[in-house]
């Protein structure tokens, strides 16, 4: 297994910075991803790392080997990583097997050897039945683990997937979400992930990397980033979620149910620190008000099969989400408790 450092590494484009100064390690066997928008500069990252792309400044190392500087580059065959493609790449005239097998031919590995390893690959994704089709005789999942079983059959230090998930049908993608983690967890390769996808990532990764405009913003686990977002940005791409303003708190601090609702109490021009209050942090009752509660109106909702997504407006004008077990009627009035908020660091 190995460990991968990114330090302080930028690529520009003319004037442009794609990835901005960018630093993160990733520990043997972790399976981290890359997390942004389109544009934000994590396929720009990940090849980088392939070698596909030179640094601008900044290195990348390989457990103790230098990978990568403005002075020194070693080229992608020679970096003891593997790259699965969002398009699979795969040949149509060739069969699974000879697919997976030919990054072996070109290293010049034969007879025994060569069937062994692409036999064993083929096992780790579960295609050893597969191995005489051709790919058009095959699903997106299975073509998705045929591109998985050609780079895993040269025995890499490190995987990397550029968004190779999406060119797939929802339902598909659940089922090789799983896959993957079965993949990782029978192979304990270290694994680079890039999606634009939150909940594919928070699904998967053991860290996740979210960048906006190329530059890391914050890094952190899956649990971390939901509970406790760094900012506003973060909060409304990470989950769910509604923002107000309070009279109480500092970026970083947790309120509790007292706290948060005496500071969305106090005066409006006294409410300046911004706050997340996830779905499941807010109680709604359909009983008449106390002094206790926050009252609000129900705008819309939406049916989401265990449960209904409300969307409130409250006396002030601020909107809030929550969830509740039954459908209620547009614009009546509820009663709310807010049990919990974080707060974020302004954008």
């Amino acid at each position: 297994m190995a460990a991968l450092s990114i330090e302080g590494v930028s690529k520009f484009f003319g004037e442009h910075a794609a990835v901005d100064g960018l630093s993160l390690t990733v520990e043997p066997g972790e399976f981290v991803a890359l997390l942004g928008p389109s544009g934000c500069g994590k396929t720009t990252m990940l090849r980088m790392l392939a070698g596909f792309e030179p640094v601008s400044r900044g290195e990348i190392r390989l457990n103790e080997s230098l990978l990568a500087s403005p002075s020194h580059h070693v080229e992608p065959e020679q970096r003891q990583m593997a790259m699965v493609f969002q398009t699979y790449a795969l040949w149509p005239h060739m069969s699974v097997a000879d697919n997976v097998g030919y990054p072996l031919k070109l290293r010049k590995v034969r007879s025994a050897a060569y069937r062994e390893r692409v036999q064993r690959a083929l096992s780790l994704v579960a295609l050893e039945e597969y191995a005489d089709r051709t790919p058009q005789a095959l699903s997106g999942g299975q073509r998705q683990r045929v591109a998985l079983a050609r780079c895993l059959v040269t025995d890499p230090a490190v995987v990397l997937l550029d968004e190779p998930l999406a060119n797939l049908d929802r339902h598909l993608r659940a089922a090789m979400e799983q896959s993957f983690r079965e993949f990782h967890r029978r192979t304990q390769a270290t694994l680079v992930y890039v999606t634009h996808d939150q909940s594919e990532a928070m699904a998967l990764a053991d860290r996740i990397a979210v960048m906006r405009d190329g530059r890391l913003v914050q890094w952190a686990t899956p649990e971390t980033l939901y509970r406790e977002p760094r900012s506003q940005w973060v909060a409304g791409f990470i989950g769910q979620g509604s923002e107000l303003l309070v009279a109480a708190g500092a970026p970083g601090q947790r309120l509790s149910e007292t706290a948060l609702m005496q500071g969305l109490n106090a005066p409006v021009e006294a409410r300046t620190q911004p706050v997340l209050v996830r779905p499941e942090h807010v109680r709604v009752s359909i009983e008449p008000p106390t002094a206790r509660h926050l009252t609000a109106r129900v705008e819309h909702q939406t049916f989401r099969g265990e449960r209904f997504e409300l969307h409130l407006r409250l006396e002030d004008g601020a909107e809030l989400m929550a969830y509740h077990p039954h459908a209620l009627t547009p614009g009546q009035p509820v009663a709310l408790t807010l049990t919990q908020g974080w707060c974020l660091e302004a954008d």
